[in-house]
């Protein structure tokens, strides 16, 4: 049986130009590269607190958010886009850096806890759900706990910065099976990756 299709795919990232090249943004680089090749723009909604876009296709409308709302109140954009457009967290997909993932790797998953990262906390507490789908974009890890802050709020080296926009490439490559429900396929080709 074909699940539900994703029908919302959320960046998280905190707005602002200071932030825009920050390992934290890496969920808003996954939705400017959708954009990007759909040919669409993101446009500015104060009732959704963000930049939203819609990409129509074959499986329907999708739309694309990024919360403009600083990555610990994400959850604010995300459910009154849900609410709005009646979409339930099963068709949600949030992209977002991951520390515990290497710098070039990509994971997607459905559910699960929020791992310490304040913007999956406060999307899960404003969807009372955590059934929602991930793509945990690998910045890697400072090594020690107390540089974390530092680490997610200063750009990545040119090299890092490359590996982690060519898994941004191949996770919209993969827009077609997200949309269509075929997560499982996502997975394979996403996870094959060294």
């Amino acid at each position: 049986m074909e699940e539900q299709g994703i029908q919302l795919i959320v960046g998280l990232g905190n707005p602002g130009p200071q932030y825009a090249g920050t390992r934290h943004n890496a969920g808003y680089w996954l939705v400017d590269r959708i954009v990007e090749r759909a040919g669409v723009e993101l446009r500015p909604d104060a009732k959704f607190q963000g930049l939203l876009a819609r990409v129509s296709g074959d499986g329907g409308d999708l739309r694309l958010l990024k919360p403009t709302t600083f990555m610990n109140h994400s959850g604010r954009a995300l459910a009154a886009v849900c609410r709005y457009f009646d979409i339930r967290p099963e068709a949600v997909l949030i992209a977002y850096d991951e520390l515990d993932l290497p710098v070039g790797s990509v994971k997607l998953k459905l559910g699960g806890g929020h791992g310490g990262h304040n913007g999956i906390r406060d999307s899960m507490a404003a969807l009372g759900s955590r059934d929602f789908w991930r793509l945990r974009i690998g910045i890697g890890h400072p090594g020690a706990k107390e540089q974390v802050i530092g680490y997610v709020l200063s750009r990545p080296s040119r090299v890092d910065m490359d590996a982690i926009l060519e898994v941004v490439d191949q996770a919209e490559g993969c827009l077609p099976e997200l949309l269509a429900g075929e997560y499982q396929r996502v997975m394979n080709r996403l996870h094959a990756r060294p």
